[in-house]
């Protein structure tokens, strides 16, 4: 493949948005292959699979090519490295120092066991992980370094699976049958679906297969009073809607704005009548005091078990940033279920792979309310078992 300088240039440039501005980096590969009209679908994924890949292995890379993060041609020069490691020529006016093939060899044979720069993982993170999870960690982290697969879940409310997989068979997507996942199914091949005519009529939502579990786990009755108190844009609102069949009322509440915008966009596309996006302010929960059926905390995390589709995460996370969201966690759990009704059901979800987060966080908070509230059932999915990993408690509130 031949390399075009602006192609370079839009990865580089790519990744000094990511890395030194802090953009978020589904967001700048979005923006980088829309830079130029004139570059065809092989150009397009090259930058944007050269982003990821560069994103995801920026640890390995920096370390087989002996690079220093106040390089001033830092960017240009991880970028050969990787054009080495996939075999392709480093074009001569990229105008770095030509690389020492067994110098890289070298370093690739010293760092091959080691965790850390394998699974290009933080050092505080590994350590966390490690005393976290024990001996699966290192099989996991390897795992989240993985491509995601592209999974779509039909809208019951306007179609079935069946229905849908045969619209999108005679657009030539090829697709694999989730086991355990209803509505859900996977593409074999990622590919653009925003101007499939099923996406604009609203007949599928992208979501991963273990986000699906949440709706159903909760299981929401039609005509209930339902809050998704962490909405965002509203993948598990819609799914809420679905499975009670567009019957009762499903509050979605969230503190920004701009996620409610999109969710109101994505409800009518969806034909979704029930949902009420809420923007959260400080008399909210006593507004709602004693109202809700059923209660979803898709609570703010680490996104551990998303790296596959947000390698920059891992970057971005820090020991005091997973304190904080851990802080964060408790407050709602210990806030937010007084919207519930006595009887109504708590469901508290992440989709974060540590027990910190998870397990132990549910475990303090019955331990902080004895005798209110019953654990009916909790489920951990593992990166290792296919999809994204997440946990999800659900619980009964027995008293006030």
């Amino acid at each position: 493949m031949k390399l075009h300088k602006n192609i370079v240039q839009a990865v580089i440039d790519g990744l000094e948005e990511i890395f030194g501005k802090g953009a978020q980096a589904d967001y700048i590969v979005k923006k980088q292959i829309k830079l130029d009209r004139r570059w065809g679908s092989r150009d397009r994924k090259f930058i944007a699979e050269s982003l990821y890949d560069l994103v995801r292995w920026w640890r390995w890379y920096l370390a087989i090519g002996a690079i220093n993060l106040q390089d001033e041609q830092l960017y240009q020069k991880v970028f050969g490295v990787y054009l080495h490691e996939k075999g392709l020529e480093i074009p001569s006016w990229l105008e770095i120092p030509a690389l020492d093939s067994e110098a890289v060899k070298e370093a690739k044979h010293r760092l091959e066991k080691d965790t850390q720069f394998q699974a290009s993982i933080p050092d505080w993170l590994h350590e966390i992980g490690k005393k976290e999870l024990g001996e699966i960690w290192d099989r996991e982290i390897n795992v989240l370094n993985q491509e995601a697969q592209v999974v779509l879940r039909a809208n019951t409310l306007k179609t079935t699976k069946s229905k849908l997989m045969t619209l999108l068979e005679n657009e030539g997507i090829e697709m694999e049958l989730i086991p355990g996942i209803k509505d859900g199914v996977a593409l074999a091949k990622r590919r653009e679906l925003s101007s499939l005519k099923a996406f604009t009529e609203g007949l599928f939502e992208v979501q991963d297969a273990s986000s699906q579990r949440v709706a159903p786990f909760s299981k929401v009755k039609s005509g209930q009073i339902v809050i998704d108190a962490c909405a965002g844009a509203g993948g598990k609102t819609l799914h809420l809607a679905a499975q009670m069949e567009n019957e009762g009322k499903l509050y979605a509440f969230d503190v920004e704005d701009f996620k409610l915008k999109e969710l109101r966009k994505r409800s009518k596309r969806a034909g979704c009548k029930i949902s009420r996006p809420h923007l959260l302010t400080d008399t909210t929960i006593e507004e709602f005091k004693a109202k809700a059926d059923v209660l979803l905390l898709d609570a703010p995390c680490s996104g551990l078990g998303v790296l596959r589709r947000k390698p920059d995460t891992k970057w971005k996370l820090t020991p005091e940033k997973l304190e904080e969201y851990k802080s964060v966690q408790h407050h709602l759990l210990n806030s937010y279920p007084s919207m519930l009704k006595v009887g109504g059901t708590l469901v508290y979800a992440t989709c974060s792979i540590l027990p910190s987060e998870n397990e132990l966080q549910i475990a303090r908070f019955l331990n902080e309310n004895p005798g209110k509230y019953e654990l009916e059932e909790e489920q951990k999915v593992l990166p290792s078992e296919g999809f994204d990993g997440f946990y999800m408690a659900r619980l009964r509130k027995l008293a006030n």
